[in-house]
């Protein structure tokens, strides 16, 4: 068995040539975007005093339970201006009353009251816009009711880059962690895309946000014109309203522990699907080159996987086929995995290839049903 094997115009040599190609495009996405992210290492915030007063926005419909639990978090945050507005969105549970006691004790919480009615368009677009029109600051920092911070300095941490002014930032907000497959799968999703957003931003090249944990000025909110551009779509809050946002600001990354808002996996493949059928419906609206960046990356995985396995039915191309397959894959455990570990899943982090995989098989089946079904509603 030699190490180089004799090249022909065959089928094993154009296996090989794809094998090559295959993991040329993985390392061109591994060190263009993900190493970007795994050296990634944010300015420190040298001026703490600059941090300016901020609206806290949460858009709530029957969210009773979590309004109890985790409000509070949110207003005892260590900021010192800070204003929280939910806006109850024709709740028919016992929000209203949960939140006419929280008002009385934090005098810095402010309720805006939504009606139900049956000619009002679901989703948080409508919300979060009234809030900030109800808002007296001019930063804003959003977040679900189903979210709890993981420090008191949340805010704080959110805030630090307007001292470089900058006015959008891009948050993160882990899963909970619980036992069985489907909750190591969720998170595994939910933690590849945010660490996929934050790689992509510092190859410049935006195009998500997480609505879980984000924070924008009033300025830039207006120069978008709001939710205007697709204000039809039920989803994007976030991600869409990035993307017209970006015309006029570079985001920030805010990536330290602190600044975590952590929230309740989803706990049925019904509900899962239910929220990847949300990006799904917004990806649909993304730029041209960033779906086709976004599409050849899992297919990528795929035929690189397909292709070594295909050539070790040939042992004179096994030894260099396998080196190039290796070296590729460890080469991504390296860098995307330190990723993955920055975002506190290291034990995803150490099975790295097989999630890579799975993930790379499972995005189109969920895309297609999540299509048929059509899931996505608030």
């Amino acid at each position: 068995m030699e190490l180089i094997p004799n090249f022909k115009l065959d089928y094993w040599t154009l296996l090989f040539v794809l094998l090559c190609l295959f993991a040329a495009i993985q390392l061109f996405y591994t060190f263009q975007f993900y190493a970007r992210w795994a050296f990634y290492k944010k300015k420190p915030n040298t001026n703490p005093s600059a941090l300016p007063p901020v609206s806290v926005i949460i858009a709530a419909r029957n969210e009773s339970d979590n309004l109890y639990e985790n409000l509070p978090h949110i207003l005892c945050q260590d900021y010192p201006d800070f204003e929280v507005i939910v806006v109850n969105n024709q709740s028919i549970d016992d929000s209203n009353w949960i939140l006419i006691a929280f008002a009385r004790q934090f005098p810095r919480l402010k309720v805006v009251e939504l009606s139900k009615s049956p000619h009002l368009r679901p989703g948080k677009k409508l919300p979060i816009t009234l809030a900030i029109k109800a808002a007296k600051h001019e930063h804003f920092v959003l977040t679900d009711a189903d979210c709890k911070p993981s420090s008191s300095s949340w805010l704080k941490e959110m805030m630090a880059s307007t001292a470089y002014h900058q006015e959008l930032v891009i948050g993160y907000s882990p899963f909970s962690k619980e036992k069985g497959f489907l909750n190591r799968l969720v998170r595994y999703d939910n933690t590849w895309m945010s660490a996929s957003s934050f790689a992509y931003a510092l190859g410049n090249m935006p195009y998500k946000a997480n609505g879980r944990n984000i924070a924008y000025s009033k300025q830039i909110f207006q120069k978008t014109n709001g939710f205007k551009n697709h204000y039809a779509l039920i989803p994007g809050d976030d991600d869409l309203f990035l993307n017209d946002a970006i015309r006029y600001t570079k985001p920030a990354l805010c990536t330290e522990p602190h600044s975590f808002v952590n929230a309740h996996a989803p706990k049925t493949w019904s509900a899962w699907l239910r929220q990847k059928s949300k990006h799904h419906a917004t990806a649909a609206r993304y730029s041209f080159i960033k779906r086709l960046l976004l599409g050849i990356y899992p297919t990528s995985v795929l035929l690189l996987w397909i292709s070594f396995v295909a050539l070790l039915f040939n042992k004179d191309f096994l030894p260099l086929s396998g080196g190039i397959f290796l070296g590729t894959l460890v080469i991504k455990w390296w860098l995307q995995g330190r990723g993955l570990n920055k975002l506190g899943e290291r034990k995803l982090a150490l099975f790295f290839p097989f999630w890579d995989l799975l993930h790379s098989i499972l995005m189109p089946v969920i895309y297609y049903i999540s299509e048929r079904q059509k899931y996505y509603r608030w």
